[in-house]
């Protein structure tokens, strides 16, 4: 609390949290700090009111680092996702670009970087078209520049999607060509591909899990697998 001072008389770990120093006055409890902020304090050292006030400015600084790095260490994240955190756990503006600007010096912030990954890991384990990425990682608050240069790394949507959808074609091989057609379009259409891939697509995966040139259900008439793809 700004106003106080006195004698520490004991500096406790946090039984709950080792990275936090429990600092006793005269022997009453008084206030909590991250221990790199408590490192140069020991017991029978006076403290003055300005001292302490200062050492829980810095307190609240460290704890908005230690919070970003938290976040950060479950997964990369854009810079706009780190602030809108530390907003909400009501991190002062002044607090929240200082702990941007560590960040950024310790190379561990970098929207392009993480807009890059982000491309590479969807299009690696969810495929998904150029339309959908750029939506995603704008809702992150990734700069429209950011998102531009990675999306450059997306040289085959056409591969993607066929990609895509090698499951749902094959949950869907039981199903009439109209009924597969509107149901792996609007999957594909849902993963963010153009009108023109999906279509390619579709038609792509039906000749793969159909006899062609064989409509389902119709054993007597056939249909060309131009056809098809023309539907």
């Amino acid at each position: 609390m700004v106003g106080m001072e006195g004698r520490i008389t004991a500096l406790k770990v946090q039984k709950r949290n080792p990275n936090r120093v429990n600092v006793y006055l005269d022997g009453e409890y008084a206030f909590g700090l991250a221990r790199v902020v408590a490192a140069w304090l020991t017991v029978g050292q006076e403290l003055s009111a300005d001292q302490v006030e200062k050492m829980r400015s810095q307190d609240t600084y460290e704890a908005a680092y230690q919070s970003a790095l938290r976040l950060l260490s479950l997964r990369q994240r854009a810079e706009a996702e780190i602030k809108q955190r530390l907003v909400r756990k009501g991190f002062a503006e002044a607090v929240i670009d200082d702990t941007l600007t560590r960040l950024r010096e310790k190379e561990l912030l970098d929207d392009s970087r993480f807009a890059q990954a982000w491309v590479e890991n969807q299009s690696t384990f969810r495929p998904r078209g150029r339309r959908l990425l750029k939506m995603e990682l704008r809702q992150k608050g990734v700069p429209d520049t950011d998102i531009e240069e990675a999306l450059n790394e997306v040289q085959d949507e056409a591969a993607l999607a066929y990609q895509a959808a090698e499951r749902p074609a094959q949950r869907m091989s039981g199903l009439e060509w109209p009924e597969f057609r509107l149901k792996l379009s609007q999957f594909l259409a849902r993963r963010g591909f153009s009108y023109d891939v999906v279509s390619q697509t579709v038609s792509r995966r039906w000749k793969e899990i159909r006899v062609p040139g064989q409509v389902p259900g119709d054993r007597t008439h056939t249909t060309d697998t131009n056809d098809i793809e023309e539907d």
